[in-house]
């Protein structure tokens, strides 16, 4: 089977992929955010299948004046790719899904130790967003 994208799913895929990661980085702002950052960027990067492909280069627009700014762009965004390629494509949907949390466990591992508690408490947003789909 094969799925084609409009442009506007691959921008609400890119939203909220390369979103995910930047509201990570926007949680470690008393750690590292370009650390984590760089490490959710790999992650995506080393995604494979259609959200690989997919997901070679960050939107535009992610630019925030805030992280509530930027969580209402991405939350939403997290949902509506799951439930974009639930239709389409259920197996990609499981591989955005588990490409996405690897992500975010990548973004949370320049921390030393545990995740801070504002980095636990986004990804719990994150994984909520994909799973109100």
């Amino acid at each position: 089977m094969s799925i084609t994208l409009t442009d506007q799913d691959t921008f609400t895929l890119r939203t909220a992929a390369w979103g995910a990661v930047s509201l990570m980085a926007a949680a470690a702002v008393a750690g590292s955010p370009h650390k984590a950052a760089t490490e959710g960027a790999i992650a995506l990067a080393s995604a494979t299948g259609l959200v690989g492909h997919v997901l070679t280069k960050a939107p535009k627009g992610l630019n925030s004046k805030s992280t509530a700014a930027l969580a209402d762009k991405v939350l939403p965004a997290l949902t509506a790719a799951m439930n974009l390629l639930k239709k389409q494509a259920p197996a990609e949907a499981d591989n955005f899904r588990s490409t996405v949390i690897v992500s975010i466990e990548a973004s949370a591992r320049p921390q030393k130790g545990e995740p801070s508690p504002t980095m636990a408490e986004m990804a719990r947003k994150i994984t909520g967003a994909l799973d109100a789909a």
